[in-house]
């Protein structure tokens, strides 16, 4: 199983990683504002991800990390 983890005071809440998701696990989080004023996304449910990094690889602030 892939461990991913979100900077989440970084995350501005683009939502690019929810669109490149292909599991369909990443969301932006509505009742979390971090320190930015943004609500960041998170993942709905760890066990489904593959750990193909695409979130990773679409993040413009290179806020998700994603180790297998």
């Amino acid at each position: 199983m892939a461990k991913v983890t979100f900077e989440t005071d970084m995350c501005k809440g683009c939502g690019l990683c929810v669109s490149a998701c292909p599991r369909h696990i990443l969301v932006i989080d509505k009742s979390v504002i971090n320190k930015k004023g943004h609500s960041p996304a998170a993942m709905t449910d760890i066990s489904k991800c593959i750990g193909c990094a695409f979130c990773a690889t679409m993040c413009p602030d290179c806020v998700i990390t994603v180790e297998r």
